[in-house]
């Protein structure tokens, strides 16, 4: 035999060996930092998205999917646990001087844990924002630019491609489209636009074709003013949103050379809605509304645009279920185990440790979409819950939201506070271009004083307004209505354990 032809053969064996090997059910989490539903796939008329769109087409959108929580940290603690975050017990920031923190025993519902328990290869790259470790906590840390998502896909290639009889599952996290990375001392405007983390004089980050988008194309959410300042900030944001896509695209090419792409679920998601005032810290739709597009290549049905609505707390149950590791009947690993023995319970007499309601942690709140994926006339939820009580430490302004598809009915227990502003969002020049002129200027469909200045409850037609701008509590005609859905409100607070429930007795 020629001896290069052999050679040849060798090659081919070892090499085609790993794809028929390869572990099945795989699966990469993909999730983005503070990013609306701004996706060609939805509709966007502007955004350049081909590689999230390709998936869309190929895979399940859904058109109706909602974070629980409008902050980064808390809302990664209900991705990662399952349970809503006043429950996980992460309120707020897990960094610095905020401090928040889930408790030890949610590590018996973690998503890490359980998917490693299974016989999964766990690996995180990117943002991480939830604590403690121990609860979350992933057997390979991969390090990279969270900026540049291209560059992330590139560092996790080896982890991806490494033969192994387990499958693997990677959470990717970008920091894109948060803002940050100073602020374009380009613009003719005073109040001068947030970057985005692009980077200045529209120079690009090492391997990604950036994507410029003209401010005037932008189009403008019902929440936001239609300012020169509003669409500077706008057309960064898209350009950041641009840079992810091209990180999906080079995370599909590397699956598809490692002969992995047919044996892989890919969950593309977002924590909440865009940075922008309107948008992230709020329970709006443009805090909660996140993208929300599935390619499972078990399913065989393909090109599914879903009206069903899930949540956040759905993610843990249903990516355990692919994987084999969720115990239905009662809606918990598979091989659930009693945290307490993994963080014993202190000695009689010892101070009482970072710990939860054991009795309360034993069960997901959400529940598996997995089964509607195909099927574009399912339904999932008939309500979504959301609550809200941090963003940073300075920031209390508990939220509770009871929605269906019919109303939508927004509780803000501290309704007397003025409306707390992140710092970043305080800071945006698309809010100061209007705080700056005066409490009566219009910001969205409301005006400034009415954004921080809020009534205790906010009772929407939300099938007929979905742009959130008729408050009908106050409004005789729909006092039997308001009261109906106070009750409902109340009802899911007890159903998923909200200690905030009790606000309805005083104050």
């Amino acid at each position: 035999m020629n001896i290069r032809f052999r050679d040849f053969l060798t090659f081919l064996f070892f090499n085609l060996s790993g794809f028929l090997y390869a572990a099945e059910k795989n699966i990469i989490f993909f999730i983005t930092d503070d990013e609306s539903p701004t996706l060609g796939c939805y509709g966007d008329p502007i955004a350049k998205t081909p590689a999230i769109d390709a998936l869309a087409k190929d895979g399940t959108l859904f058109l109706n999917a909602f974070a629980t929580t409008a902050s980064c940290s808390a809302s990664r603690s209900v991705v990662l646990s399952g349970l809503h975050n006043h429950a996980n017990g992460q309120y707020g920031h897990q960094h610095s001087f905020h401090k928040f923190s889930s408790y030890f025993n949610v590590i018996g519902l973690s998503l890490p844990r359980n998917l490693a328990k299974a016989g999964y290869r766990t690996g995180h790259i990117g943002k991480y924002h939830v604590s403690p470790e121990e609860v979350f906590h992933f057997e390979t840390y991969l390090r990279g630019n969270s900026r540049n998502a291209v560059q992330m896909a590139e560092q996790t290639k080896e982890f991806i491609a490494q033969k192994s009889e387990q499958p693997f599952f990677l959470y990717f996290a970008t920091s894109d489209p948060h803002r940050g990375g100073g602020r374009d001392m380009t613009s003719k405007n005073q109040l001068k636009p947030d970057l985005f983390g692009n980077k200045s004089n529209r120079r690009e980050h090492d391997g990604v074709k950036e994507v410029f988008y003209d401010p005037k194309d932008v189009p403008i959410p019902s929440f936001l003013s239609d300012t020169s300042e509003t669409r500077e900030e706008l057309a960064q944001y898209y350009q950041s949103v641009s840079r992810i896509d091209q990180g999906v695209a080079r995370l599909v090419k590397i699956l598809k050379e490692a002969g992995l792409y047919e044996k892989t679920m890919i969950v593309f998601t977002s924590d909440h809605g865009m940075a922008f005032a309107g948008g992230k810290t709020t329970v709006y739709e443009g805090g909660l509304r996140v993208p929300f597009v599935v390619r499972n290549p078990y399913e065989k049905k393909r090109g599914i645009r879903h009206s069903a609505m899930i949540s956040h707390v759905d993610i843990t149950p249903t990516l355990l279920d692919f994987g084999g590791a969720l115990d239905v009947q009662h809606n918990r690993p598979r091989l659930w185990e009693d945290p307490n023995k993994l963080f014993p319970l202190p000695q009689k007499g010892a101070p009482k440790d970072n710990r939860g309601q054991n009795s309360k942690l034993s069960s997901y709140h959400g529940k598996s979409w997995l089964s509607v994926l195909g099927d574009a006339k399912a339904t999932h939820w008939e309500s979504i819950f959301a609550s809200h009580t941090f963003h940073e430490i300075q920031m209390y302004y508990p939220m509770r939201v009871y929605r269906d598809k019919e109303y939508k009915l927004i509780w803000n227990i501290a309704h007397p506070l003025p409306y707390p502003f992140a710092s970043d969002l305080w800071a945006a020049s698309s809010f100061q271009a209007q705080f700056q002129q005066s409490l009566s200027a219009p910001y969205g469909n409301k005006t400034v004083r009415q954004y921080i200045h809020r009534a205790e409850f906010e009772f929407f037609k939300i099938d007929e307004d979905p742009e959130e701008s008729r408050n009908l509590s106050g409004k005789p005609k729909f006092a039997a209505k308001l009261e109906e859905y106070k009750e409902k409100l109340k009802s899911a607070q007890k159903k998923f354990n909200d200690p905030w429930v009790m606000k309805w007795s005083y104050e």
